[in-house]
């Protein structure tokens, strides 16, 4: 099968974590939601790997399938790897998973309010999880709790400790939620649109967070998100991901700089330049496929400016541009010597 992250493992530390051809799938009463239908893409130490898109793309079920969080049923992978230490996620027992979650691999869901239990105290929900994975006391647990709230820079952390949920702002909970998912000191964090329910300065501090923590720690970071300018600020790599696959990967310099895929370019378009002022901000014509009824061809193809008569039947091929830089259109298929016509 061929690579699609080129040669950057030359170029990268070592892999933590592969994913390769991964395919979650949903069986409902109207039919089959091919959320992943096909990712690949591997995660080197150290790094922050972004994956980019639209809302409905599919890079939060595809968080979800590393460590197997969806609903199941009604989804199911039907196909694919999930590769950490030699191990295949997708097929191995549960009791095994249990302790790769929280411990190895740690995830920030999108929404906090939703996802910190409204009973428990913060101190509580984060005391708990370092006693599941680590023979420590109580007492131990709640210092970790602690020192975690303050490297947050939360105000007052023994104090927010005893605090519930819901007398937490936004930024508060979310912050709380990262300490959460540091708590055992994971080897990678997945962070699904951690900014998303946050004002700019809160946004800001998040973004800083999760840098000096990504240096600091030299923990890998799968950081998902809608929003270009974001994948600037703390992104090595960037994925674009559209209709459930990888459409472009590359080092986020050469995605801004020189993005090759046309959904790539749309999306960079759309974001806003202070210098173009009273000009109305272009969009991406048209909806994300509904993944009930994905198009033929290459699924991107009704909204593509470029689209050619072999886009609408044939799925392109993954082409390496550069030994860090790879895109699945027909675009550079042909110059690649695929087949194709205009």
């Amino acid at each position: 099968m061929k690579s699609v992250y080129g040669n950057y493992a030359k170029v990268k530390s070592e892999t933590v974590l592969e994913v390769i051809n991964l395919k979650t799938w949903f069986f409902t009463r109207r039919g089959t939601v091919k959320a992943v239908n096909g990712v690949d893409f591997a995660l080197k130490s150290g790094e922050c790997l972004c994956l980019v898109g639209e809302s409905g793309c599919g890079k939060s079920v595809t968080a979800l399938s590393i460590l197997r969080l969806f609903d199941s049923p009604p989804g199911r992978i039907v196909q694919g790897e999930v590769i950490y230490k030699g191990t295949d996620l997708t097929k191995c027992p549960m009791p095994y998973l249990r302790k790769i979650r929280g411990k190895d691999i740690a995830m920030v869901f999108q929404n906090a309010q939703s996802s910190l239990n409204p009973v428990f105290t913060i101190g509580d929900q984060i005391a708990e999880q370092v006693m599941v994975h680590e023979r420590i006391s109580r007492s131990e647990a709640l210092d970790r709790a602690r020192m975690l709230m303050e490297e947050m820079n939360i105000p007052q952390p023994g104090r927010a400790l005893k605090m519930y949920p819901h007398q937490m702002s936004g930024g508060m909970k979310q912050r709380a939620m990262i300490a959460m998912g540091l708590s055992c000191n994971p080897a990678i964090l997945i962070a699904d649109e951690p900014t998303t329910s946050v004002d700019v300065t809160i946004r800001a501090q998040i973004i800083y967070i999760l840098q000096e923590l990504k240096n600091g720690r030299d923990m890998s970071v799968i950081f998902i998100t809608h929003d270009l300018s974001l994948v600037k600020e703390i992104g090595d790599r960037a994925a674009v991901v559209y209709g459930g696959k990888i459409v472009e990967v590359a080092p986020v310099e050469h995605i801004l700089k020189n993005p090759s895929h046309p959904y790539t370019v749309g999306l960079i378009d759309c974001l806003p330049d202070i210098s173009a002022q009273n000009k109305r901000l272009p969009s991406i014509p048209g909806n994300t496929p509904n993944p009930l009824d994905m198009p033929p061809g290459c699924p991107f193809h009704p909204r593509c400016p470029k689209v050619m008569d072999i886009c609408r039947v044939v799925e392109p091929a993954t082409v390496n541009i550069t030994d860090v830089h790879a895109v699945s259109c027909h675009l550079f298929v042909n110059m690649d010597g695929g087949s194709g016509n205009g």
